[in-house]
């Protein structure tokens, strides 16, 4: 992973607030856009490899030849029996890997909540009112759907969650130049998803709870606390009491990945005197890879594998349950995402930056729509005890998370030379300071150098063109005595004028 480049020092100009506040997505400050362009390097790796395993997942489960491994080595068990972790390979993938992925999701949240945009309540008002808003809007489609068609109203939060790895695996795959407003505003979504999926989880999906098992996990999570307050390193001491606590998570009843986005959270994602980072973005940066690279891409594995087949499509739009999720995360996240910022710029009296169209937002609601990772873990826990329905559910995710994404790319497409002039200009560095110009336009410096640099091109045009003034000189001066140099007498023909 590449890391973002450093600003020259004491030169981080940012655009006024002036022209910032009143705008929706306008352009981000600089290091805002360089850690959201760091993680999203980071994201669309992940991505693509979720894409590829997914696929993978699909061709194990339906090619009859492979189908039977592909059942059996989802369901070997491992892990110790006597502390209750006898586990199949799902299972693990499930509650074990992806409490990884939602252990980065907490230190994202935590440091958008302290560093990021959502450390100020107004901008932090337009992702988290589309936020809700694409949460609110699915699970309204998908009750609505299955209240006029008598299905189950379990899976209502299915299409409520937003795949930000799938999302922008598909923007690699269709090299859409997005410019890095829309991205951030994805990711800063999908981070505020993520936190709501896992209050879904916690509170809606959680039967019995063991609660000497949980008094466990909390004590760990305080002595993980301390042990962050008092400055305490080394992998060696948190790794051990991470796997406890997750553990006793998992015992307690409450869905595991909650241990994940907890340690998470307590992290310290703001820079004292000294640090270059702040200890949140360093572990995260070492995390993040392992997360996205492995955790997300094998949790993909195991859950996308189910059968498919033109009947089973097809039943995806004859039964409620799974015609709700379709709808939901089709229609009700583009119109939730989209109705939401519509809202927000139109009662806090804020204007879409002029560089962007309401288009562009609802081509990123509609990309939102994908919904595969923590929407299949929804669907595994809605409809635990059907596996028949689990399998259509999870049909039904894929099939929606597809169509969203051929919508989105279509939309994307068809402004893609608009957002490749965008990034061009987002990138121009004419005065090669390492710092994009639009962020220094403000900063007299920048102007010096800028006029610096033009002085010297415009001596080097000075001097080129006084040497072909005197080039063309010569070669006059030689065609006039070349044209006085030829004999003005006899020609061949004797007498006659040459």
């Amino acid at each position: 992973m590449t890391a973002p480049r450093t600003p020259r020092t004491g030169s981080t100009p940012t655009p006024s607030s002036s022209s910032s506040s009143s705008k929706v997505l306008g352009r981000l400050s600089l290091p805002e856009r360089n850690f959201v362009a760091e993680a999203l390097r980071t994201e669309t790796v992940g991505g693509v490899l979720l894409l590829v395993a997914a696929v993978a997942a699909l061709v194990w489960a339906n090619v009859p030849a492979l189908h039977g491994s592909y059942e059996s080595v989802s369901d070997f068990h491992l892990g110790p029996e006597a502390l209750g972790l006898h586990l199949s390979v799902a299972h693990w993938a499930a509650d074990g890997l992806l409490a990884v992925f939602f252990f980065v999701a907490g230190v994202e949240l935590k440091r958008e909540l302290v560093a990021g945009d959502l450390k100020d309540a107004r901008a932090a008002a337009l992702p988290v009112v589309a936020a809700l808003c694409g949460m609110a809007v699915p699970a309204l489609v998908y009750t609505l759907t299955n209240l006029t068609g008598g299905g189950s109203l379990a899976g209502w939060a299915v299409p409520t969650a937003t795949d930000i790895a799938f999302a922008l695996a598909v923007l690699a795959v269709i090299g859409t130049s997005l410019p890095s407003a829309l991205r951030a505003f994805l990711l800063t979504l999908a981070v505020v998803d993520d936190l709501f999926a896992i209050l879904i989880i916690a509170v809606f999906f959680t039967s019995t709870i063991d609660f000497a098992a949980l008094a466990g996990a909390a004590v760990g999570l305080v002595v993980f606390w301390v042990l962050l307050r008092q400055g305490v390193r080394g992998w060696y001491v948190y790794l051990p009491l991470a796997l406890v606590i997750w553990a006793l998570m998992y015992n307690s009843g409450v869905h595991a990945t909650i241990a994940g986005v907890a340690m998470g959270l307590m992290l310290r994602c703001t820079t004292r005197e000294g640090e270059e980072r702040s200890p949140g973005e360093r572990i995260e940066h070492l995390v993040r890879p392992l997360s996205a690279g492995l955790a997300v891409p094998l949790f993909a594995l195991f859950s996308a594998g189910v059968t498919l087949s033109g009947h089973a499509l097809a039943d995806v739009f004859d039964k409620p349950e799974t015609l709700g999720v379709v709808l939901g995360l089709v229609v009700g996240k583009t119109v939730g995402i989209f109705g939401g910022t519509w809202l927000t710029a139109r009662f806090t009296r804020a204007s879409l930056s002029e560089d962007l169209a309401w288009a562009d937002i609802f081509a990123v609601a509609s990309l939102a729509g994908i919904g595969f990772t923590v929407s299949l873990l929804i669907g595994e826990l809605a409809f635990e005890g059907d596996p028949v329905l689990t399998d259509e559910v999870k049909a039904a995710v894929l099939l929606g998370s597809l169509i969203a994404a051929t919508l989105a790319t279509v939309l994307l497409k068809l402004r893609n030379a608009k957002y490749r002039l965008m990034c061009e200009t987002e990138e121009r560095d004419d005065d090669l300071d390492g710092i994009p110009d639009v962020y220094e336009q403000d900063d007299p410096a920048y102007h010096l150098r800028m006029a610096d640099i033009h002085d010297g091109k415009a001596a080097e045009h000075r001097r080129i063109a006084a040497e072909i003034t005197r080039r063309l000189a010569r070669e006059g001066e030689a065609a006039r005595h070349g044209l006085a140099e030829v004999p003005g007498g006899a020609g061949e023909d004797g007498d006659r004028p040459a």
